[in-house]
Order: C-alpha cells, then sequence, then structure tokens
C-alpha cells in the first residue's frame, strides 16, 4: 500500500514511517523538517498534494504541539494556533478533493475548552467525521524525543536526570497519565490502516495502555532506572502546585480497539528502552 505521513520526522511519524517500509509498504514521509516544500501550512502546496493525490491511505500526525512546558508557553500565542489551523484547512481540503482514507491524531484532551491544543484537535475530529475519515485519540505515546523544548514528561524527566541530577517537577505530581510505548502505538495505526472498513464504528479510536499512573509514580520509576544503573544521586522532587495544562482532568478510554488490539510493552519496559537509548547518546557525548 501506498501511504503518506504526515509529520514523518514527530515522534509517532518516525517510528510508524520505519514500522511501516519493514512492513512492505511504500512511505512518503512529509514533514517540514526536510525542508521548505514540505509546509503545510502553505496554500496550494502542490508538493503536499501531489503525494496525498497519488496515495492509498494516510496518517495525519502532524501538528504544533510538545509537553505541558510547551503547551503551558505556546498554547495560547497564535503562532501555535495559525499553525495548527493553517495545517488543518489545507490538509482536510485535500483530503476532501481526493476523497482518501485516513486517519487524524486527535487527542484525549479534544474535549478540554479550556486548552487551545484540545479545541484545536477537536476542530479537526468535527473535520474528520465531515469526510468519513477515522479519528484516533491518541493517549501519552512516548518514544525518543530529540528537542528539549517540546519534550514529554519521560524523556525529560531523564534528560534532567543526566544534565542536572537533582530537579523539581512542574507540579506536584499528583495527575494521572495512560502511557504507551511508541512501538505499541505503531502496531495499532496499522491494524488501523489495515482493517479501515471493517472497524464497525463512527466512535474516535482510543489509543492507550488502559492504565493509569501518576507522574509521582512515574518519577519514582525514572529514579530507580539511574540506581539500576549505578547511577546515583538523581531526585524528583515535585512542588507545590497543581497541573494547569490538563487541570486534573480524568477522561476515560473508551476501550473498544482491543477488539483488534492490545498493547505488549509495560511501562517499565517502555521506559527502561528510552533510558538506554539515552544514556548511550550521553556516554558518547562524553
Amino acid at each position: 500500500m501506498k501511504v503518506v505521513i504526515l509529520g514523518s520526522r514527530g515522534q509517532i511519524g518516525e517510528p510508524l514511517k520505519d514500522h511501516l517500509i519493514e512492513r512492505g509498504h511504500d512511505v512518503v514521509g512529509i514533514d517540514l523538517l526536510d525542508g521548505p516544500e514540505n509546509d503545510l501550512r502553505i496554500h496550494n502546496n502542490t508538493y503536499v498534494e501531489e503525494a496525498i493525490k497519488n496515495s492509498d491511505f494516510v496518517f495525519f500526525l502532524a501538528f504544533d504541539l510538545g509537553g505541558s512546558q510547551y503547551l503551558k508557553k505556546y498554547q495560547d500565542t497564535f503562532e501555535f494556533i495559525d499553525n495548527n489551523c493553517s495545517m488543518m484547512v489545507n490538509v482536510f481540503s485535500i483530503l476532501k478533493r481526493y476523497e482518501k482514507k485516513f486517519v487524524f491524531a486527535s487527542s484525549q484532551m479534544s474535549n478540554m475548552s479550556y486548552s487551545s491544543y484540545g479545541v484545536s484537535k477537536r476542530m479537526g475530529e468535527l473535520y474528520t467525521h465531515a469526510l468519513n475519515g477515522r479519528v484516533t485519540k491518541i493517549w501519552n505515546v512516548y518514544g525518543i524525543e530529540k528537542d528539549p523544548e517540546k519534550m514529554h514528561v519521560i524523556n525529560d524527566f531523564i534528560r534532567k536526570g543526566f544534565e542536572e541530577k537533582t530537579f523539581n517537577m512542574l507540579t506536584n505530581g499528583e495527575e494521572e497519565r495512560e502511557f504507551l510505548y511508541v512501538s505499541d502505538c505503531c502496531d495499532v495505526l496499522e491494524i488501523i490502516m489495515n482493517e479501515y472498513d471493517n472497524i464497525d464504528t463512527e466512535d474516535p479510536l482510543h489509543i492507550t495502555s488502559f492504565e493509569s499512573t501518576t507522574i509521582k509514580d512515574l518519577a519514582k520509576i525514572i529514579e530507580n532506572k539511574f540506581k539500576n544503573h549505578g547511577i546515583n544521586g538523581v531526585q524528583i522532587f515535585p512542588v507545590d502546585s497543581k497541573d494547569t495544562v490538563q487541570m486534573d482532568a480524568k477522561n476515560k478510554p473508551d476501550s473498544f480497539i482491543t477488539k483488534w488490539w492490545k498493547p505488549k510493552v509495560s511501562l517499565e519496559d517502555g521506559i527502561e528502552k528510552i533510558f538506554n537509548e539515552m544514556k548511550s547518546n550521553y556516554l558518547e557525548v562524553k
């Protein structure tokens, strides 16, 4: 199958591209990091339009987003809102023009009306429903990240552990998240593509581990990783502050997708994979 991945250099897009190529698919990646011709914000972008036109399936993963620090700093800025709205207007117009089968990567935050990011994702869901595409609500997928400014909590804690040893969290750590390792996310996205016409629901498909962990407990797991690898002195401290990004909102995922797929990688094992790769990178630098 000829597949286009919009956002092919992102945390999910890059491993998904490798995953699908390994499975024998013909994959075209579109990402701004690969050059200005890949800019989804540009109206009438012929390079992007030709790629989608000649595809069998499209994964719309591209979005201006990052972890809690990034969202807290940027999600209410004009540039953040404009970037995401421009991408959606252009991409959904092309998908409509060529009536392509596609998946839009939304978020479990799409019902949080106080979040500019959540509202943007909700708009993407409405576009997707209007075009009979598939909405996936992706819950806290983690893998290797390369941009420190956009890092989500697992990568950020490990990075700070190597660089700072002792550091404060952004919150008291009482908020809960459901973390899913990126290889599990790639598996289910391929299944959704392959079973596109057989999945008998128009509701969003929730992609998550279905296991909740507090950020405080996550910090303990990461502290122990450093100890287990003989790196002592790493301590992560909560602060007297509540989560201001999700406002302690607690959504409950729909388990419908588990008819076709179940996650395989535990949080402990996933963190170990991330830790080992980041450790090797830091040792190479030294």
